[in-house]
């Protein structure tokens, strides 16, 4: 039903595209999808970067977190969408699965998630490793780092291959797993709501 082998590529091929053009999405159906999620972490990683440079002030801080803040929960909510497709694609091929069946701690669109943010890691370690400024201890020690980032990839891929095949076989219940971030809600974020509140009279306070 769905080649993981597409995704990793798609992944790879886009974190080196985007270093060097704008982030653009060619892609259709559940890869564009997967694509959207996939930019999200792409910009969240460079914002995470501006963050931590100790030049940075206050006044970029506050941008870069209100940034890293929107960035987070577009993650988030395509990550569902991720699952909802998948759920979908499950309705039109009519897969049944009985209530008893099992359901995985991880859903394929948290896996891809992990996969999406293991290419960048892997992009960005093989940047260390060919910095012309860096002594051999340093590149030795990215080195096993990303050695160990590539087997991570690869484990990972297969045990996502496999959870679909058993989702599409119907031995494993698929749901889209709601996260219901609370902290963008202007309702549910109590430093939101009891700040835009009117303001309670003195008179009111004190009885």
């Amino acid at each position: 039903m769905i080649d993981v082998k597409e995704i990793a590529q798609l992944h790879t091929k886009t974190v080196c595209d985007w270093h060097e053009v704008d982030i653009t999405n060619p892609y259709s159906g559940l890869l564009a999808v997967v694509c959207d999620q996939h930019s999200f972490n792409f910009q969240l990683w460079h914002q995470e970067d501006i963050a931590r440079s100790p030049v940075a002030d206050d006044h970029v801080i506050a941008d870069v977190k209100r940034k890293i803040d929107k960035l987070n929960q577009q993650r988030n909510d395509w990550i569902e969408k991720v699952d909802d497709f998948l759920t979908r694609m499950l309705q039109e091929r009519d897969v049944q699965t009985d209530v008893e069946k099992p359901i995985n701690t991880e859903t394929p669109g948290s896996v891809i998630d992990r996969l999406s943010i293991l290419s960048l890691r892997i992009f960005h370690m093989q940047e260390q490793l060919d910095r012309e400024d860096a002594d051999a201890d340093h590149r030795m020690k990215v080195a096993a780092k990303l050695e160990l980032c590539k087997i991570q990839q690869v484990e990972l891929s297969d045990a996502l291959q496999k959870l679909l095949v058993d989702i599409a076989n119907g031995n494993i219940r698929h749901r889209t797993y709601r996260q219901m971030k609370m902290y963008n809600d202007p309702s549910l974020n109590p430093a939101i709501y009891q700040h835009d509140a009117p303001a309670t009279s003195g008179l009111r306070r004190a009885a």
